[in-house]
């Protein structure tokens, strides 16, 4: 291989690594460290989306299970219809015992 092959190569293996650089957005991730406030910042919303995502999923999954719940009573299933009642008596007798 030539010299001016090998040196057009390295040109254009290069152009490729700094195209893929800057898909990663390496400067904006080196910036957001290098300003400490700002990562402290990102990182609290990030949690607060986390948590708040989390409150409402099992929210609606709660939800979702009482709404299966009263189906399965209405439909006076004995296995299940029983199960609920223990459950509902076991819970008010913790809640009458506080």
């Amino acid at each position: 291989m030539s010299e001016e092959k090998l040196m057009r190569h390295l040109y254009q293996k290069l152009d490729d690594l700094s195209v893929q650089i800057e898909k990663l957005n390496l400067t904006e991730y080196l910036e957001l460290l290098r300003n400490p406030r700002r990562l402290l910042y990102v990182n609290f919303l990030g949690g607060v989306a986390r948590g708040f995502g989390m409150a409402i999923g099992f929210t609606l999954l709660g939800a979702l299970v009482i709404y299966i719940l009263q189906r399965l009573v209405i439909l006076r299933l004995p296995f299940i219809g029983d199960f609920i009642a223990d459950i509902i008596r076991i819970v008010q007798k913790e809640l009458a015992t506080k």
